[in-house]
């Protein structure tokens, strides 16, 4: 009960599906057993951020691709194994396009030192991610992010293909993808914003998007350029990266939702955010209305960090977050 009330304090909800999850997780949590904690993932995630702020976007899209497949437990940065050869990071979904690995092993190492077996690589994950959108939006986005969670022991390739929603999937499909994990249609409008950062290989939207057949939605001048930038037939030697937002490419802003208007995104699944009134309203409304979606964002963020957590006997406290212990 003491946790419930410290959460919500701090106006963290946890809808009726997310309620057993977010038991036992707090902000601060690691106040008294490791209290410099998050200052110290946050000045690791700062050094590769601004080195590279492509890093960042892959810090934030991890976090999405480690809850939607058993749950927000560290699972995606096990590495195989001869008994397991296929973790979650060699599936498509995340192999090769997933990054941001050695910035999570950096600030394990540098908490390891200040706090042995204290600190989760799941909890690591989730203020990483949290402290990228901090720096990509010039500080604009600020997340109070609760801790608590404990690292996974299982990892298969074969669900992130199971949980992940791929970028053809329709308004229908993506609504149910994001249900399973007890997340409503504005959450998902709202994390999808999270496209207005990071790049993505050609082969995630030139046979859906680009084909002779494409979809009339597609902005024609967005199109050619994409045509110009990307192979007719990508394949794995010769597959090159667009930014997902040509505007503000390095800027965690609302930028993508006038790129959805403007008809200019790569994806089906960004696209099929117009084909509802509903979910269209939500995009025009954090499109036009200053400050709405960056407030949206740290709600929805914050429930998809809760998905499915292990806490109790479910999980452990990894000491090197590639490999159970």
């Amino acid at each position: 009960m003491a946790a419930s009330f410290r959460l919500a304090a701090v106006a963290v909800t946890c809808s009726l599906l997310l309620a057993t999850a977010c038991q036992g997780l707090q902000v601060g949590y690691y106040n008294k057993t490791c209290p410099r904690v998050e200052y110290i993932v946050r000045d690791e995630v700062k050094k590769f951020v601004y080195n590279n702020a492509g890093i960042g976007a892959g810090l934030i899209r991890m976090i999405f691709h480690d809850c939607f497949v058993q749950g927000c437990d560290g699972s995606v940065l096990l590495d195989p194994t001869p008994a397991n050869p296929q973790p979650e990071k060699l599936s498509p979904p995340n192999n090769p396009s997933l990054r941001g690995f050695e910035v999570i092993d950096a600030a394990k190492d540098a908490v390891e030192k200040v706090c042995p077996g204290v600190v989760s690589c799941a909890d690591i994950v989730a203020f990483a991610a949290r402290d990228a959108a901090y720096f990509l939006s010039r500080f604009r986005v600020k997340i109070d992010m609760p801790a608590g969670r404990l690292d996974g022991r299982v990892s298969n390739a074969s669900e992130a293909l199971d949980f992940l929603p791929p970028p053809v999937f329709n308004i229908t499909e993506l609504v149910g993808s994001f249900a399973a994990k007890g997340l409503g249609v504005e959450d998902m409008v709202v994390l999808s914003g999270a496209h207005t950062v990071g790049r993505s290989h050609c082969s995630t939207f030139v046979p859906d998007r680009l084909a002779a057949a494409s979809p009339s939605d597609i902005n024609a001048g967005f199109a050619n350029f994409l045509r110009r930038q990307c192979p007719a037939n990508p394949n794995p030697a010769n597959d090159p990266t667009v930014n997902q937002d040509l505007v503000t490419p390095n800027a965690f802003d609302n930028q993508y939702y006038r790129n959805v208007l403007a008809h200019k995104v790569l994806f089906t699944s960004d696209a099929a955010l117009l084909t509802t009134q509903a979910t269209a309203k939500m995009v025009k409304d954090n499109a036009n209305v200053p400050g709405l979606w960056e407030g949206k964002f740290k709600k929805a963020f914050v429930k998809m960090s809760q998905i499915e957590v292990k806490t109790g006997n479910q999980g452990e406290i990894r000491k090197n977050c590639r490999v159970v212990n």
